[in-house]
Order: structure tokens, then sequence, then C-alpha cells
């Protein structure tokens, strides 16, 4: 299903040109409901690759009344660029850590797309140097400041990141496993988008659940599960299986060196948090894939198919039947995605 925010704006231009109204009011008219509740919505990282673009597709959302920008510098102009947009949000931006505070106070959500992107030759564990310690920080203020906010944690590498979020909030009493997500349906974007394109079918109607976690060989599109069906060969989910797994380098190195997956990024980033909204808003049957502590294997975190809820994940959903490839996929990524997981706890508990 298409997010609410797309068919919102789809409606706007259609009625645009069926009608004598000028854009302006249609879309005004299209993002101004005020039967939906209030939320607030903080975007860390407001003013990088990735934050700009997402902060944008927030400001579209009619699901937000308040969005907060936040990065360390950078973020009032982000802030007043987007918030020249007429849509129901009103939007601030805050710099610096002095305001990291007063950004983050009273939010319904927050996303962390803060920290540095991936560069040609450079792994997930060469990230995690710089980014783990930007998170540890940023976590510790939610603690304090929103501490019942669903946080979306983008950052990479979300294997490691989310495991070091989990122990700063339960060090500081406010863990909740219910309420952090690993954001990784930018794998279930591009699992979508590539079966579709090898398939020949709509993409707008294809669905691909993808479990694991969110690098390389732990990124486990199911396949098999993938609707609607097409009759594939196993060289053909292999190939798929593979591009997928390796989607972000090919966007780094077509950018060649001057960038990474910026823009899909932000679209998944968005299309979570608003499913993220829909379920505080009680909306029924919101499902949607995230790495969040689990239950499915005995891994601690795992990326998996999500009910959300007001209270966040309301159900984690088993894996269903596998084909023996996606068996050996998930016993293949089971070591690299515990080495992962160890790794952020070890960092977070260092002094």
């Amino acid at each position: 299903m298409r997010p609410y925010m797309v068919r919102s704006l789809q409606l706007a231009l259609n009625r645009a040109s069926s009608s004598s109204s000028s854009k302006s009011q249609v879309f005004r008219r299209a993002y101004s409901d005020s039967s939906v509740p209030g939320r607030k919505v903080a975007v860390l990282g407001a003013a990088g690759g990735i934050g700009q673009p997402l902060s944008l597709l927030m400001k579209l959302n009619p699901l937000v009344s308040s969005l907060s920008l936040y990065d360390i510098a950078g973020t009032p102009g982000v802030a007043a660029d987007v918030g020249h947009i007429n849509t129901r949000s009103e939007v601030k931006g805050y710099a610096g850590e002095d305001q990291l505070g007063e950004a983050l106070e009273g939010s319904d959500v927050v996303i962390i797309p803060a920290g540095v992107p991936r560069k040609p030759g450079m792994t997930r564990d060469d990230l995690f140097n710089i980014n783990a310690g930007i998170v540890k920080s940023l976590c510790l203020a939610i603690s304090k400041y929103c501490p019942n906010a669903l946080v979306n944690m983008i950052s990479n590498p979300v294997n490691s990141t989310v495991p070091i979020a989990a122990e700063v909030f339960k060090k500081a009493g406010t863990y909740d496993e219910k309420r952090l997500f690993g954001v990784t349906t930018l794998d279930v974007v591009r699992a979508k988008t590539f079966y579709a394109g090898k398939a020949n079918v709509p993409v707008a109607e294809v669905n691909v659940p993808v479990v694991g976690g969110h690098a390389g060989i732990t990124i486990l599109p199911l396949f098999s599960h993938a609707t609607p069906k097409a009759n594939l060969s196993d060289g053909d989910i292999k190939a798929l299986t593979k591009r997928t797994q390796d989607g972000g380098t090919e966007v780094v190195e077509a950018k060649a060196g001057k960038g990474s997956a910026t823009l899909s990024m932000a679209y998944a980033g968005a299309l979570f948090a608003d499913a993220c909204l829909k379920g505080l808003n009680g909306v029924p049957d919101v499902v949607e894939c995230s790495y969040v502590q689990s239950s499915v294997t005995e891994l601690p975190f795992f990326a998996s198919k999500v009910r959300l809820g007001k209270n966040g994940v309301e159900e984690v959903l088993g894996l269903g039947p596998l084909s023996d490839f996606e068996k050996e996929g998930l016993e293949s990524l089971k070591p690299e995605l515990k080495a992962s997981i160890e790794k952020g706890i070890k960092f977070a508990n260092q002094s």
C-alpha cells in the first residue's frame, strides 16, 4: 500500500488538474486535515544528505503537526526552507548541543539519520568508529527529554547502533523494546523495485518482506513470500538477493565518491515514520519490516515483519516457511549479525 502522504499528494494533483482552484489552495486543503491528532516528529541530523530530503518528506506528511529539525549546524536554514511549504506542520530548526533538549522535548517520533555517510571503499565497520559515538550521545538526550518517543534509527551501521541505543536506554531506566526500531525499509524498497523489474509486474502491487539485518549478507529478502507470485528461476532469485544486499554499494559506486544512498534512504525513512505515526493514531493492521528486539531467532535483535500500534511494536511476526536458499542465507547471516550486535553492546558499556 502506498503511504498516506503519497496518496494525498496524488489527490492534490488530481484536483488541481480538474479544478479552476489554484494549486496552492489544493495543496492546502490536502494537507490541513485537522481531524487527525497532532504529532511532533524530530529529525536528528536534519542538515545532512539524508536529513534534508527526509525533512521535506516529513513536512509533506499530513499526520505531522510539529516538525523539529536538529543538527550541529545549518539547521535554521533547512527549517526556513521547508517551513515555507504550505502544509500542516510548524517547523523549527535547532543547532548545537545546547538546543538538543528543546528540539526533542515532547516528540512522538524521533528519526536519527545523523552521522557520516559511506564513501567508496568504506565498510559499515568503518562507519562504526564515528557514528557510534554520535548515536550514543543523541540517545542519552532522548532518554532525558522524550523517553516515550518511538525512535527510528537510520544511522549506520544499524546492526550495531540499535543495540547501542538499547543499552543507553537501559542504563537510563527508559528502555522499552516496543519503541526502538532500526529502519531497514530501504532494503524492502530495493527488493520490491528489483523484483518488479525482473518479474515484469507493476511495482506498486509488489510486496517483499526482508529480514535479518541491514548490511551485506545479513540482509535476507524473502522472495519466496513475494507477491504477486512470479515464476523466477533459482538463478534469478540469487541475483535479486545479491543485488538487494549490495544496493548501498551500487549507489556509492555510481556516485563516484560524491555521495551515498541519500534520496532513496530519505524516502524509505519517511515511509517507516509514516507507518509509526499511523500506528500511534490507531490505524489497524500497519505492518512493516524493522530491526527490533526479537525472539524470532536466538539473536537479540533481528529484522522482521512487525505490526505497529499505539505503543509501537504490537507484535513481531514469525518468519513463516522458507525456501532452502533462504534457510541457508539465514544460517549464514547469524554469525555476522551476532558479532555486530555484540560490538554495539560493548561500545555502549564502555565508560
